[in-house]
């Protein structure tokens, strides 16, 4: 049976099937070959996409408008300050304002509730391009990421470390239990994700042949990892909360040391982006021969053209 994703939103990878997530890394592969073969495709001609943004981004916001645009759509940028964002009106009345102008929504902000709210009233699809409790789009060009350094997703070990409980740390929970990864969430106590979630994606991961491990010991956690990946230590409105996570923190940072104890010579460093070089991570490891930040990065366009081609058409 073929795959028809089309109409849906992306909310969280929590909705998407092994199959479907496949799919749209399928997607993703087509369209990098064609940007990277100077292929001129149009498959958005006539259509229109708001892009509704509270918080401020470099590649999201870029993911989407180029990958949009290339395809010959229309982006309208919405900030929280160009239109009444639950101020002055009702979220509900904005989102089906939103569903009659345009074909699509993305959104990146705080509350998952306000892309859920988006998603329900708007009547178009809608994608969560982040908020405080998930990154899906981020995932999917990280298992892109991935699976052009290795060739499969299936049995790889990818280590995160450092705040395992924030929104892409999560993120990549879910995504790795769907798609048969082994994942480690590596961090302190204080910062390991929510019991329940964990014990959701280990169900999840038993049909996929996922491993699911918390762990707050790095040297053992990233014995034999295939990837190891970090963020910045204080996520976006937690800027106040910098100096004790620090403290709290700095055993996880990313070495050269932490690189080599994986006992892989082919080991790949991944980070969303941006990095607090210093912090999380090394100047070494991440301008450094086994850093994939950067295709990374770029992989965000395809994945996210990939994702508006599947649902859209």
């Amino acid at each position: 049976m073929g795959i028809n994703l089309k109409g849906r939103s992306l909310l969280t990878l929590l909705d998407f099937s092994y199959d479907e997530i496949r799919y749209l890394l399928d997607i993703s592969r087509q369209v990098k070959q064609e940007k990277r073969a100077g292929a001129v495709t149009q498959r958005f001609v006539g259509k229109t996409l708001a892009i509704v943004f509270e918080k401020r981004s470099t590649r999201t916001r870029t993911a989407f408008e180029t990958a949009f645009g290339e395809e010959g759509g229309h982006a309208v940028f919405l900030s929280k300050d160009d239109i009444h964002l639950g101020v002055k009106e009702d979220l509900e009345d904005t989102a089906r304002v939103l569903g009659r102008m345009f074909d699509a929504i993305a959104f990146r902000g705080f509350k998952q509730t306000t892309v859920e709210t988006l998603a329900k009233w708007s009547g178009v699809p809608v994608y969560n391009g982040l908020t405080d409790a998930y990154h899906p789009t981020q995932i999917l060009a990280d298992f892109q990421t991935i699976e052009e350094a290795f060739g499969t997703l299936r049995g790889r070990k990818l280590v995160y470390m450092g705040d395992a409980r924030n929104n892409v740390a999560v993120s990549l929970m879910i995504g790795s239990a769907k798609m048969g990864l082994h994942y480690v969430a590596c961090g302190p106590n204080e910062l390991h994700p929510d019991n329940s979630l964990v014990a959701k994606c280990r169900k999840i991961g038993d049909d996929q042949g996922a491993t699911i491990e918390i762990s707050a010991d790095p040297k053992k956690a990233v014995e034999n990892a295939d990837a190891l990946y970090t963020d910045v230590w204080a996520s976006m409105g937690e800027e106040d909360k910098m100096k004790e996570r620090i403290e709290l923190l700095r055993p996880f940072q990313v070495t050269e040391e932490v690189m080599r104890s994986t006992g892989k010579r082919d080991s790949i460093f991944l980070h969303c982006l941006p990095a607090v070089k210093g912090n999380e991570v090394t100047v070494e490891v991440i301008e450094g021969p086994a850093s994939r930040v950067f295709e990374e990065a770029e992989n965000r366009k395809h994945t996210i053209k990939a994702i508006m081609i599947a649902t859209l058409l």
